[in-house]
């Protein structure tokens, strides 16, 4: 093995994701296996067979009738987390959970709790919410603005963290014959006083094996992007190109570095979506078929999500594309801005600009075994990614992606044989934080 090496993540999303129209008609899914938990188990087991790093849920808190198969009836992280930490031993358990409509406290006791279930495996993909809506679940009227969505998400990971410190390792002896169970003087109450929250602590938790659950993040806003060099340890992004990839990839690790972080401690993961076949002209073949088969319709209802779910029906498909960028002011704004650029320089009308969006969305990553992984390696060496997050729907997709990729990267020494860890940071090569309690103690200065 090199020094560095891949890692690995999973996102089962049952009847399908975004632009997976018609995924659930395949005869190896269940129609109910978004809510069916030995749907997910398998597939966990499956990824864990693998030696991927994690499994990484999605999540939502609003939904309308047009949003896709998975979102609109799907079962909720921490539950089904909870339920795979059991079912498996080294893969890790990434939940996506808002940070705009959650308190810290509840959250870091849940997310303490499961990193306890599973031995040391949690990991946290810290989200602002996209869709404006969600207002309209938790007694809100509007949506918050990016600002301070994202200061509140900043402060939410701060008392997070500080509360998974409110025992140090050492608090509880559990000595029966001196009759000692719990060190009063290694508890701490937080007394946490911000913009956003006022949260005293103790948490009524203590930390597990890694220290700390893994902080994820996805930014791709100006605000987005310095959230996740601040706070992330592991950064999802979606990156069009190897160019565009490693464009980001260099920012990031600077941005992460000018916040006094170790950049080697910040992994970039983009997103991957592979089209496997025995020819790479096969591969393409598939992959054009599986967009041909597209409703225009569908695709169209579903391309409104970044505007707040704005009706685009309304519109004629062939005229120019309208002004709406008014609409994602708290949604997706950067998405609508560049949409609405493109749109504007190059002339498009709405149905032209839908299908640029969705032609944005193909992935590099199509053709056999080989190509696949000589492309994923480029990535790799080229430092355009330090690993990648696979949405995964047909098992048997993913199980060739195992039998036929994940070997030559072994090969080649990218990828492990077996696991080094059975902890999530340790498969990750990340550092386990020490108590900052513990460290005041020995007279040590803690890094911001």
């Amino acid at each position: 093995m090199s020094e560095r090496h891949l890692k690995f993540g999973a996102a089962p999303v049952g009847v399908g994701g975004p632009g997976q129209q018609r995924t659930w008609l395949s005869p190896e899914i269940p129609g109910d296996a978004s809510v069916d938990i030995r749907w997910f188990i398998d597939l966990a087991r499956r990824f864990e067979e693998a030696k991927l790093d994690f499994v990484f849920i999605v999540d939502s808190h609003f939904i309308t009738a047009d949003s896709p198969n998975h979102y609109l009836n799907r079962l909720e992280p921490l539950t089904l987390l909870s339920a795979l930490a059991v079912s498996t031993t080294n893969i890790g358990l990434a939940a996506t959970i808002t940070t705009s409509y959650t308190e810290p406290f509840p959250i870091a006791r849940q997310l303490a709790s499961l990193d306890l279930i599973s031995g040391g495996r949690a990991g946290w993909n810290v989200v602002t919410s996209l869709d404006p809506g969600t207002a309209g679940n938790y007694g809100r009227e509007e949506h918050l603005d990016y600002a301070t969505r994202y200061s509140r998400a900043r402060e939410h990971v701060e008392v997070a963290r500080g509360l998974w410190d409110s025992y140090e390792d050492d608090a509880f002896p559990r000595d029966k014959e001196a009759e000692v169970f719990f060190d009063r003087t290694r508890q701490h109450a937080l007394n946490h006083r911000g913009e956003h929250f006022a949260v005293t602590g103790p948490l009524n938790v203590e930390r597990s094996r890694q220290g700390q659950p893994v902080v994820f993040q996805a930014g791709d806003s100006s605000e987005g992007r310095d959230l996740a060099a601040t706070v992330g340890e592991g950064i999802f992004t979606m990156p069009r190109t190897f160019d565009d990839a490693r464009a980001y990839y260099a920012e990031m690790k600077d941005r992460a570095a000018a916040k006094g972080r170790n950049p080697d401690d910040v992994l970039i993961l983009p997103s991957l979506t592979f089209v496997l076949g025995d020819t790479d002209e096969e591969a393409r073949a598939t992959e054009e078929a599986v967009y041909a088969a597209k409703d225009f319709g569908r695709t169209l209802a579903e391309f409104g999500r970044p505007y707040g779910w704005h009706d685009f029906s309304q519109y004629d498909p062939d005229a120019p594309f309208p002004d709406v960028a008014g609409f994602a002011a708290t949604g997706g704004r950067t998405i609508a801005d560049h949409l609405q650029a493109v749109a504007a320089e190059r002339g498009l009308s709405l149905r032209e600009t839908v299908l640029y969006a969705e032609r944005r969305q193909r992935t590099a990553f199509v053709g056999t075994a080989r190509t696949v992984a000589d492309e994923i390696e480029r990535w790799f060496v080229g430092r355009a990614a330090d690993g990648f997050i696979t949405h995964v729907t047909v098992p048997s997709e993913f199980d060739r992606f195992a039998a036929e990729v994940l070997p030559i990267l072994r090969e080649r020494g990218l990828f492990r044989t077996e696991y080094e860890a059975d902890t999530l940071r340790g498969n990750l090569g990340l550092p386990v934080p020490e108590n900052v309690h513990t460290v005041a103690r020995r007279g040590v200065s803690v890094p911001a």
